[in-house]
């Protein structure tokens, strides 16, 4: 009787799961929601990708190739229009805009590369410490920021360059140095946010030392939003370069600059539009790739947005 009785009982709970696995199976909002956000993030994220690619490829190729010298002036070709010769027309001078455009995507990269590359080493050290002392040493550091904060990015970058003069690497400097309190008050909301984490006071239980806390443990947890940053702020740069060049206190000639190349066009806006339509179109489609690139990180590495 008694392996009748178990017989009967295991027959039941097969039965049982049997029918809890053919059951449909539903999906939670969360799972659903995490489900179609992956994806646009994805999509996001390969469209900046891949715009960003394209630019970066222009560039590399500008390096070693151009249709034709980006400075050499030709009298008797001056302003004409899109063609197969000259498939982005030519300027007032009779130089092809298209290398010019080619040459200039180097320099505008490397501009982007260095400011955002000295904000986010000069900047994020700094609120890192912040954060980190809190005290007088926070105090210090972020009324600094505050200070340079107060100002807006592009005409920070105006007073630097007009105290510095024009150039490429004044003007590398300059929007560098307008980005630093922007990574600093990234950084030190980071560290703050993960001073008091569990991981944190062990570090602390096991007797490291202040310094490998911040720098080995806190900072590397809060690097995704600083490479973020940093993204967007690449093309920012490229933005207040071909801004500062438009005024003159730019990359300088006989060296092709896309903001340059819009000021030149000013003086044609119906004469030869296409002088100021594609400078002004790879601007766009550079600091847009950026801009699509940053969102895109941001979306993958934040679960808030995921699970959301």
């Amino acid at each position: 009787m008694a392996a009748e009785r178990v017989a009967v009982r295991n027959g039941a709970v097969a039965r049982a799961v049997g029918r809890e696995l053919r059951a449909p199976r539903t999906e939670s909002p969360q799972s659903a929601a995490r489900r179609h956000a992956a994806p646009r993030g994805n999509r996001l994220l390969w469209l900046g990708a891949a715009l960003v690619g394209a630019v970066l490829a222009l560039a590399l190729v500008g390096l070693v190739y151009t249709p034709h010298d980006p400075n050499l002036m030709h009298a008797g070709e001056r302003g004409l229009g899109p063609s197969l010769a000259y498939p982005m027309g030519t300027d007032q001078f009779g130089r092809d805009i298209l290398s010019r455009v080619m040459r200039g995507a180097g320099l505008a990269l490397l501009v982007g590369a260095v400011a955002a590359g000295i904000g986010l080493v000069a900047g994020a050290p700094l609120g890192a410490l912040a954060g980190f002392a809190r005290g007088w040493v926070d105090e210090a550091i972020m009324r600094l920021m505050d200070g340079l904060f107060a100002f807006p990015a592009t005409l920070l970058a105006i007073a630097i360059v007009g105290a510095l003069g024009p150039g490429l690497v004044n003007t590398m400097l300059a929007i560098g140095v307008a980005y630093v309190p922007i990574f600093a008050r990234l950084a030190r909301a980071a560290v703050i946010a993960q001073v008091d984490a569990e991981y944190v006071e062990a570090a602390r239980a096991a007797g490291a030392r202040p310094g490998r806390i911040l720098w080995r443990h806190i900072l590397p947890n809060g690097l995704s939003p600083l490479i973020v940053q940093a993204t967007v702020a690449f093309g920012g740069a490229i933005l207040a370069e071909a801004a500062l060049s438009y005024l003159g206190l730019g990359v300088q000639p006989p060296d092709p600059s896309w903001g340059q190349m819009l000021n030149d066009a000013r003086n044609y806006p119906t004469v030869a539009p296409w002088l100021a339509v594609f400078p002004g179109l790879i601007i766009a489609v550079t600091v847009l790739g950026f801009n699509l690139l940053g969102d895109g990180l941001r979306d993958y590495w934040d679960p808030r947005r995921r699970d959301a």
